[in-house]
């Protein structure tokens, strides 16, 4: 398949995608868009925010603003008052919701109660422990890892867009970012679920924290940056921004027990594709991917708008797409 044959599948079988951006060597190679958006132009990447969370608490553990992942959660926030019987919260690190064996009490993410409280870092961390204490289950969990960017606020004083745009955006040349508020769930529901292009924006909550498990907005081609800030182990342009060790402990892979994720691996925050060859992936709903293959020193990225249970795009990767730059 060629290039051309590309544009012309995309439109037929990958209809929601907005934009690809192929950076090889180093250098973009290749920057495509569809569905009437420019190259500049940002989708809601969904849960691959995570993985630019999980960048953001390596830059703060570099700077010492962070001692290390070990660190428990409640010493961050000396003033949260613990429920009646809670015990099993006293013992959660950094590290279990990094990885997502963090316990829970219930099952699956509390949205209503969580964005409708006042502070959703103290609500999902009511939602945090439980009385089966730490078992090391994998539990994929997205509104209530908001306790990660009250842990950023709390150690380096600063809102998650704030920190992101000093210490990430601005040293790769990404956009300064600003945060977005929803005032109803109508409004946080269109943010989700809208088709049209939208700015440089994080979803915030109403302390101004950004949201870690989903709400980033980016373009695919600084998506690529922040893959290929990965792929060359931290360094962009020659300046080292996050270490290289923090990014081969970010994307060491653990085993994921649950059937549903189609036996990928996980980090912390970032899917690990190919555990022999180190090839990992940030994903996100509705199929926007940062797509990391140090074995061909390339990195893909595809912004999409949403659209459900897209569960292929890295597929459409490796399958599709790949093969036109090799050889």
């Amino acid at each position: 398949m060629t290039l051309q044959d590309i544009a012309s599948y995309i439109r037929e079988n990958e209809r929601n995608i907005c934009q690809i951006c192929v950076r090889k060597d180093g250098r973009e190679i290749y920057s495509e868009q569809w569905n009437g958006y420019l190259k500049t132009d940002c989708t809601h990447i969904m849960s691959a925010t995570k993985s630019v969370t999980a960048l953001l608490v390596g830059i703060a553990i570099d700077r010492g603003m962070i001692r290390s992942i070990d660190e428990k959660v409640l010493s961050f926030f000396p003033q949260y008052k613990v429920k009646r019987g809670e015990k099993t919260i006293h013992d959660i690190a950094i590290r279990h919701l990094l990885t997502m064996r963090a316990p829970y009490k219930g099952k699956g993410d509390p949205w209503s109660k969580v964005c409708s409280s006042g502070n959703w870092t103290e609500a999902s961390l009511d939602f945090l422990g439980g009385k089966g204490g730490i078992t090391g289950e994998f539990q994929y969990r997205t509104v209530c890892l908001h306790v990660l960017s009250g842990i950023l606020h709390e150690a380096t004083g600063m809102k998650t867009v704030d920190f992101a745009n000093e210490y990430l955006f601005s040293p790769l040349g990404i956009a300064e970012h600003r945060n977005f508020y929803a005032y109803d769930a109508l409004q946080h529901r269109e943010f989700t679920i809208s088709k049209t292009p939208k700015e440089n924006v994080w979803f915030a909550d109403p302390q101004g924290l950004g949201t870690p498990g989903y709400g980033l907005c980016m373009s695919a081609a600084d998506m690529a940056r922040i893959g290929q800030l990965c792929l060359d182990n931290g360094l962009w342009d020659g300046k080292r921004i996050v270490s290289k060790e923090w990014i081969s402990e970010m994307t060491t892979p653990v085993s994921v027990e649950s059937k549903h994720f189609r036996g990928m691996q996980y980090g912390f925050l970032w899917w690990i594709i190919h555990p022999e060859r180190n090839i990992y992936a940030a994903i996100g709903n509705s199929g926007n991917v940062i797509y990391v293959n140090p074995d061909e020193n390339i990195v893909v990225s595809v912004s999409s708008f949403f659209k459900p249970t897209v569960f292929d795009r890295v597929d459409f990767i490796e399958e599709i797409l790949l093969p036109c730059f090799r050889g």
